[in-house]
């Protein structure tokens, strides 16, 4: 039998917040851009945002939590995911990841990189 998945999702989130390992990146913060994607088998295809995940409130989460400052951005990711399931139970997948534009560190390096995954059970 066949079945729909639909997937919402933002891009390029922008946000500059104080996550960091060392003590002088809580201080001086630095740019992050990042990505969130839902997916799920659809409620119903009725034109009615009440039966779909409102990109929104995804947005909203994501710049709630970028300002809640963490040492790893691992941390920053699972608040995320945590959020996203418990406003939205239906999801059955999600990833998000977060990039660090031009991290402390010699070189020229354009950003780190951190992903997380949630599948349901």
């Amino acid at each position: 039998m066949s079945q729909f998945k639909q997937t919402v999702a933002l891009r390029d989130v922008k946000c500059f917040a104080l996550h960091g390992y060392y003590p002088e990146e809580q201080l001086i913060g630095n740019h992050f851009i990042v990505d969130l994607d839902t997916e799920f088998t659809p409620i119903s295809f009725e034109d009615d945002l009440a039966q779909t995940v409102n990109y929104e409130d995804l947005n909203a989460i994501i710049i709630e939590e970028m300002k809640n400052t963490q040492k790893l951005l691992e941390t920053v990711l699972k608040n995320i995911i945590s959020k996203v399931i418990k406003l939205y139970p239906f999801v059955d997948q999600i990833n998000v990841s977060v990039q660090k534009l031009n991290p402390p560190m010699p070189g020229q390096v354009g950003f780190s990189f951190v992903k997380l995954s949630y599948t349901s059970a």
